[in-house]
């Protein structure tokens, strides 16, 4: 038997810039698709630091997280993927501010390169409530 797959989309967040889902939820887990600084009205990209494109990042999950009816506190993992490791101060500050008290496991790692030459991108696995 297969498992119950709903897909999770808000207008609230950009739109999924290729072939997958903003997120996915399947056997009481929510999967959200990494997020990146698009400002979900415009397009444009938002922050010039990587602690700026953090906030939107994080608000970005939140709409995501919220059209599943779920919020920062449900989040069990992340992965942060940064441009340049020298970041990870100002996007660690951001993150925090944004996950409140939730701390939840953990991977931040840094990459060649991301979609639109963004600076971070963060994704996350959340238990449904």
């Amino acid at each position: 038997m297969s498992a119950k797959i709903d897909v999770i989309t808000t207008d609230k967040a950009p739109a999924a810039i290729g072939p997958y889902s903003q997120a996915v939820s399947a056997n009481g887990m929510l999967y959200c698709s990494g997020q990146i600084s698009l400002d979900p009205a415009t397009g444009h990209l938002v922050g010039e630091t990587a602690g700026e494109q953090t906030v939107q990042v994080m608000a970005n999950l939140l709409a995501v997280l919220n059209a599943a009816g779920c919020d920062f506190s449900n989040v069990v993992k992340t992965t942060i993927f940064l441009k340049d490791m020298n970041s990870f101060g100002p996007v660690n500050e951001a993150y925090a501010k944004a996950m409140g008290e939730n701390r939840p496991a953990r991977a931040t790692v840094e990459v060649a390169r991301l979609p639109k030459d963004v600076l971070v991108e963060i994704d996350c696995i959340a238990a449904l409530p």
